[in-house]
């Protein structure tokens, strides 16, 4: 090889290392989840961004992901409801092993994704869904005719005041759903006995000066008396951002996309 041959080479390798970081950054990032909105019948309309696995094989079928953000992430932007926990779904581990569908809808300013107050000991879940809820559960049943959805592993997740709806779209919705991760949220007790049977894991922080452990501790306790077997992780020194610890914690990822109707 020559000392000319030597130099190209050299440069070829020097200028594939920050293409293959840029490769690895892209991959991570959160532009892979699109840009979308949905609309219902009535004219009404949800922002939602939307990750597809890297590879989708017409013959496979991908579970689905269903992100419910926070309070602080209301809004009409389409980008601050992936402020937290999304990033999690994108590691090259989760990408490359657990491939699925995910929507993360964004809930309008001022509304919520269950009309309850947040502070309070407990609730009474409403008759109907709140007007965000109403058409998330629209978007999602659009998602499973647009898209190779495995309806035996459809998965909610949520923290905060979507933990909350994580919770309230489980009661309403307990034949859809393979298994649920709500954070730092709360539900109504006496829907229990419908959900008992489907896989929760719930996570809440001790020290949450916002959403009360009790909450969390008040539904795992319902759902033990209803014949379920849910898990619980309480950090015992975390506030309201149990959600940090709990996307991060590979083993509840694994145990998630686990999941698996029957």
């Amino acid at each position: 090889m020559n000392a000319l041959a030597v130099v190209l080479l050299a440069g070829i390798a020097l200028a594939a290392a920050p293409l293959a970081a840029f490769a690895e950054a892209k991959e991570g990032s959160l532009d892979l989840l699109e840009k979308k909105t949905y609309t219902d019948a009535d004219g009404k309309k949800l922002p939602y961004r939307l990750l597809q696995p890297m590879h989708v094989d017409p013959k496979e079928k991908y579970p689905l992901v269903v992100f419910l953000h926070g309070a602080g992430e209301r809004g009409d932007d389409n980008e601050a409801q992936l402020r937290h926990g999304v990033r999690e779904f994108l590691t090259p581990e989760n990408r490359k092993d657990r491939p699925c569908f995910l929507i993360a809808p964004q809930c309008p300013a001022e509304q919520k994704w269950v009309d309850v107050d947040w502070a309070a000991d407990s609730h009474v879940q409403p008759k109907g869904p709140s007007a965000p809820m109403r058409l998330v559960l629209g978007l999602i049943d659009q998602t499973r005719k647009d898209y190779p959805i495995d309806p035996k592993r459809i998965y909610v997740t949520g923290l905060s005041m979507g933990g909350f709806g994580t919770w309230d779209l489980l009661a309403r919705r307990p034949d859809l759903f393979a298994a649920a991760v709500p954070i730092c949220g709360g539900g109504d007790e006496t829907t229990a006995p419908k959900i008992a049977k489907i896989p929760i894991w719930a996570f809440h922080g001790a020290k949450d000066p916002t959403v009360k452990v009790g909450r969390t501790r008040a539904m795992i306790e319902a759902l033990k008396k209803a014949g379920g077997e849910p898990k619980y992780t309480e950090y015992p020194d975390a506030g309201h951002d149990s959600w940090v610890p709990a996307y991060k914690d590979a083993a509840m990822m694994k145990w998630l996309f686990a999941q698996k109707k029957e």
